[in-house]
């Protein structure tokens, strides 16, 4: 069963634990850690964050702004499939989207180990998306807006999967 490490949804809102805040808290720090990283919507619920992070290319490379939405960074989930981006010596690339992720993950479990927080690990890898238009960037804004108020018909709420 997943754990609400970082809060509980009442009344179509999410009020955040201690972790919950630390993790809300290092997801805004992100941009200052990665300076090509530019931060979208985002929300911290029970078991997961969702949020679109901005990398923005270097223009030598010439390929503008990439939107990519991180979603489901879930504590202890065995399902996720994306890995981080590796070179040839297996080593994450720096500035790609594994090393914000990976840099965000590792930040709020030393959180929890030097707060003793007690047993508290996340999932490996996460999802990812590339955003290819405003469109789809609006109606993903608009899922991350109204996540809260929509838990309880969500299928990462464990209680919505046992009706």
């Amino acid at each position: 069963m997943r754990e609400y490490y970082f809060g509980e949804i009442t009344n179509g809102l999410m009020e955040l634990s201690s972790i919950g805040k630390i993790a809300d808290r290092y997801w805004r720090e992100i941009p200052e850690h990665f300076p090509n990283v530019q931060l979208d919507e985002w929300v911290v619920m029970p078991n997961h964050v969702h949020g679109i992070i901005v990398i923005v290319e270097r223009a030598r490379q010439n390929v503008g702004v990439q939107n990519v939405r991180v979603q489901n960074f879930e504590p202890l989930q065995q399902h996720m499939d994306s890995q981080p981006r590796l070179h040839k010596y297996q080593k994450t690339v720096p500035n790609s989207l594994g090393s914000i992720i990976r840099a965000y993950k590792s930040a709020v479990t030393m959180w929890c180990r030097n707060n003793d927080f007690g047993y508290f690990s996340w999932q490996r890898g996460f999802y990812d998306h590339i955003i290819r238009d405003e469109d789809e960037m609006n109606q993903i804004r608009q899922y991350i807006c109204t996540n809260p108020q929509n838990w309880d018909i969500d299928m990462e709420n464990p209680d919505f999967r046992k009706l």
